[in-house]
């Protein structure tokens, strides 16, 4: 029998351990909002990036499903899981063997270390298009690409820089995963929030999609997706994502003054939509341009 309140949906400042469990999901389906940050490196994205987002969702489901299916389907054969500092790894190598388990935590973390530089990557994205939009501080330098590799160098150093540090402030933290990784899931839940919030009262007045159109299923699928983050906000209740929240509260709070400002000094202009642009197109004229200098130096 589970033991009392396993089930329960907890009190105004914790959940339950069922409620929370629920931010397994979270936690692992901010990875497809990267497909839509790089939307731009793609052919076609008004029809290619929608199809990625659901597959992305799709086989994170599927497989991590499958997968914390047979770690809790073993763990209850395991003496000692439930006492252990990392319980995964411990299953992990009791089931599969000292040296096959080590290689798959090896590839464990390989793994993490790739999901590290994909989110790097689309930090660096957001960086650079905000920044050609004239939308991020210090956009004139951050805009910049780089004459002889085409790439925004300057945001990508910038975005690393930001990582190392993060990294350091929380080197001493005993805590630091879960804090960074709440911190990363509850933020994007805030944005999504939001996002749907202000679709659903300007969606008549949108100029229509190209490519991609959820057409009958709109409606249920925006009301299913209310429900979700709502639901998920209220999972955030718990004290333990006391720290979290601050994270957060202060990141919202400097957005929060820099738009202040840059509404004051741009007016209603600053709340308009940029133009969209051919990022390929963009790169290949400066790529251009690089090889024109370099042949007219050569001469």
């Amino acid at each position: 029998m589970p033991e009392h309140g396993y089930y329960g949906l907890g009190g105004g400042t914790h959940a339950g351990p069922f409620a929370l469990a629920f931010l397994l999901g979270a936690f692992t389906i901010v990875g497809f909002e990267s497909a839509a940050n790089l939307a731009e490196e793609t052919k076609d994205p008004a029809r290619v990036i929608p199809k990625a987002m659901v597959q992305a969702v799709l086989s994170l489901g599927v497989l991590g499903f499958l997968f914390l299916l047979a770690i809790t389907a073993a763990a209850g054969r395991i003496g000692g899981a439930a006492q252990s500092a990392t319980p995964v790894a411990t299953v992990i190598t009791a089931v599969l063997g000292s040296v096959v388990g080590k290689i798959l935590l090896v590839l464990v973390v390989i793994s993490i270390f790739s999901c590290g530089l994909v989110i790097t990557l689309s930090g660096t994205r957001l960086v650079y298009a905000m920044s050609r939009d004239e939308r991020f501080p210090g956009w004139r330098l951050l805009k910049r690409i780089h004459p002889r590799t085409a790439t925004p160098l300057n945001a990508t150093v910038f975005m690393m820089a930001i990582a190392q540090i993060i990294l350091a402030v929380f080197s001493r933290s005993a805590d630091a995963l879960f804090q960074l990784f709440s911190a990363a899931t509850l933020l994007p839940a805030v944005i999504y929030a939001g996002t749907v919030a202000m679709y659903a009262v300007k969606r008549r007045s949108l100029p229509p999609s190209r490519g991609f159109s959820l057409g009958r299923w709109e409606v249920p699928v925006l009301i299913l997706a209310t429900v979700w983050l709502v639901y998920e906000l209220l999972i955030f209740r718990d004290a333990s994502f006391r720290g979290p929240w601050v994270y957060v509260l202060v990141l919202c709070g400097i957005g929060a003054v820099y738009l202040a400002v840059f509404i004051a000094r741009r007016g209603r202009a600053a709340l308009t939509m940029p133009d969209m642009a051919d990022i390929d197109r963009v790169l290949d004229g400066t790529a251009e341009s690089a090889e024109a200098g370099a042949e007219g130096t050569a001469r």
